[in-house]
């Protein structure tokens, strides 16, 4: 299952308290105090790990508490240090203060490393409070309690190419298509509930990583539909690929719905429009579509070299589709300037 959003609580882990102890060897008198320290608690790191792809990992452990350090022992000896807590969370999470609302932390980049909460230091042993002029001291001190906090977790996908349409327009069908991934493809909207990945390979063993968000309806950006669920992944896809699909026996505008598409995404996140771009006429192998494209054709603004009519059912003309897609596996220089348009 795909999990994007979580709240937990994290609770590092206690310091050991101190101990009152004495040392009492044979032929040695007055051995005086021997209580050690208290080992300190375990911190809780949190681990970008590209081999993670969602927060379900978290889904059912909402509590998640560090080992606690262990008591000081006799002879001076150390109590035992808790065990870090780490974990591992998908590239592109957010972490954020329940609270607040603040953004804690963003991992952008696989291994990155954060300790969110520090473990407690432990506590003092009675031979910590030994002086030239208190020799015998009867006190020790408790170990500290570890950091704590509510955070919510929200994962925005990092991929390549986001797949933008209307529900049933046939994304989950063309990536399927490209990247060999099964997905849950059905003829009726909103089949997609939860973004799909997948990895495009080609020839030379280069990757292109696609996401296949759920549908978008007009006013997404009111949270309406599946609204933010999927607007938030996105944000951080370099290139968008709008699916359109060709209906010539509904009462439905092909153009008109391109251009809601691009009024949600300039309501949600006017940045979005900046973004390279693509768009795709999908389910070209139905009768009476050359109409619909001709007329999208007339009004269409763009360059049309970045056009694409292709049937994802049937197979048709996805390798041209596929040459542009591995264009967006290169640096940003090497794109041709008619993607930012």
């Amino acid at each position: 299952m795909f999990v994007d959003t979580v709240s937990l609580h994290l609770s590092a882990g206690k310091g050991g308290n101190g101990l009152i102890a004495w040392r009492r060897e044979k032929f040695i008198p007055k051995g005086g105090p021997a209580g050690g320290d208290g080992g300190f608690g375990g911190s809780i790191i949190l681990l970008a790990d590209d081999q993670v792809h969602s927060l379900e990992g978290h889904r059912n452990y909402r509590i998640r508490k560090a080992e606690d350090g262990a008591q000081g022992g006799s002879n001076n000896c150390k109590g035992r240090s808790g065990k870090d807590l780490t974990l591992k969370i998908p590239v592109g999470t957010l972490v954020k203060n329940s609270a607040t609302g603040q953004v804690l932390f963003d991992f952008t980049e696989k291994g990155q490393a954060w300790t969110i909460c520090i473990g407690g230091k432990g506590g003092f042993g009675n031979s910590h409070f030994r002086t030239s002029t208190h020799q015998a001291p009867y006190k020790c001190t408790k170990g500290r309690e570890g950091e704590a906090i509510d955070v919510d977790l929200e994962l925005k996908l990092i991929a390549d190419v986001g797949f933008v349409g209307m529900p049933n327009a046939g994304k989950s069908t063309l990536i399927s298509q490209l990247s060999h991934v099964r997905v849950k493809i059905a003829p009726y909207p909103f089949t997609t509930l939860r973004p799909n990945l997948g990895i495009l390979e080609f020839d030379d063993y280069s990757r292109t990583l696609i996401a296949d968000i759920p549908g978008i309806i007009e006013n997404a950006h009111q949270n309406k539909g599946l609204g933010f669920s999927f607007l938030r992944h996105i944000e951080r896809t370099s290139t968008l690929v709008f699916v359109i699909e060709l209906a010539p026996f509904e009462d439905r505008d092909p153009f008109e719905e391109f251009l809601m598409l691009r009024r949600e995404l300039h309501a949600y996140n006017p940045a979005m429009l900046e973004k390279p771009f693509f768009v795709v006429l999908n389910k070209i192998d139905q009768e009476e579509t050359k109409e619909l494209i001709q007329s999208f054709k007339e009004r269409y603004p763009f360059d049309p070299a970045f056009l694409f009519e292709l049937s994802a059912k049937e197979g048709t003309h996805l390798e041209r589709l596929k040459e542009a897609l591995r264009a967006c596996s290169l640096p940003k220089s090497s794109h041709p300037s008619v993607f930012f348009v």
